[in-house]
């Protein structure tokens, strides 16, 4: 059975005063899943009523499934979510590609002033986690990206997990980027963005994007708009060593391409900025 976190008392107040503080902006909570019925629906039911039904501080809980064949979907939507296909977002690019595509697609599909990002493969989840990341965007106008910071076991042994992350985009980021050296988990799945930023970049359309926005939202706003919020330890789906050799290979890639090193000959193309597609008359999905 998978481990469950609840909400503190202490943070819904603070989720109550943000919804106060927020005035009329609003939230986006965007979840990119696939094949993660055992974990999608415990995390949008905990969001919704926390903080859509009982404070109001999210304003929209927006599932992007692709293509899940485990039921993801319906647990989603049973749980409070509206559930978008990825494929369906921005058709004349194709089917989605990989989880950078599907979190550029989540933009379009959403509606927020501020969107939050959320893995849906977590075992432990409270929405605490949601309220830690917007209250440096709320409550300070400085701050563009909140990136989530805690710790990650393997095995069960505590300080052993994000074996990417450690091996490959911290030693990466502090050779190339070390004004972002100080990042804890730059790769993590769990942050928040103001969407004015985020409309402005490129994303990478692979394991490369998270990374990728790390460092374009230092370049075009400053590294000092970038913070980070203690979400204590991270439990998720641990992956074997084999099915790693991809992602690093993609996080490093994605690093190198804005550090001028030489792209890849086959490196896929980057979504463009949300922001220049009503330029260029794209159809997307209407956000509802």
């Amino acid at each position: 059975m998978p481990l469950r976190r609840t909400s503190s008392t202490r943070e819904q107040g603070q989720a109550r005063l943000l919804a106060e503080a927020k005035g009329t902006r609003t939230v986006s909570v965007c979840i990119p899943a696939r094949n993660e019925a055992q974990t999608v629906g415990r995390i949008v039911a905990a969001i919704h009523r926390d903080l859509v039904e009982s404070t109001r501080l999210v304003d929209e809980i927006v599932v992007m499934d692709h293509r899940s064949t485990d039921g993801t979907a319906a647990v989603a939507e049973r749980a409070g979510a509206r559930v978008v296909s990825a494929d369906d977002v921005a058709a004349e690019f194709g089917p989605a590609v990989g989880k950078g595509d599907v979190l550029w697609r989540s933009l379009l599909a959403s509606r927020g002033d501020i969107v939050v990002w959320v893995d849906a493969d977590l075992e432990a989840f409270s929405s605490d986690y949601v309220v830690a990341l917007v209250r440096p965007l709320l409550l300070d106008e400085r701050v563009a990206l909140v990136k989530a910071s805690y710790n990650r076991s393997l095995g069960g042994v505590a300080g052993e997990g994000g074996r990417v992350t450690e091996l490959t985009a911290r030693p990466a980021l502090r050779l190339q980027f070390p004004e972002l050296s100080h990042i804890r988990q730059p790769l993590g799945g769990e942050y928040a963005i103001r969407r004015q930023v985020a409309e402005r970049i490129a994303f990478e359309v692979d394991y490369g994007v998270e990374v990728g926005l790390l460092i374009d939202v230092a370049e075009l706003v400053g590294p000092g708009s970038v913070a980070q919020v203690d979400l204590g330890t991270r439990k998720h789906r641990n992956r074997p060593l084999r099915e790693l050799h991809e992602q690093a290979t993609q996080v490093l890639r994605s690093v190198l391409d804005r550090s001028g090193g030489r792209p890849a000959e086959d490196a896929p193309a980057c979504r463009p900025p949300v922001a220049a597609l009503a330029r260029r008359g794209v159809a997307v999905l209407a956000a509802t």
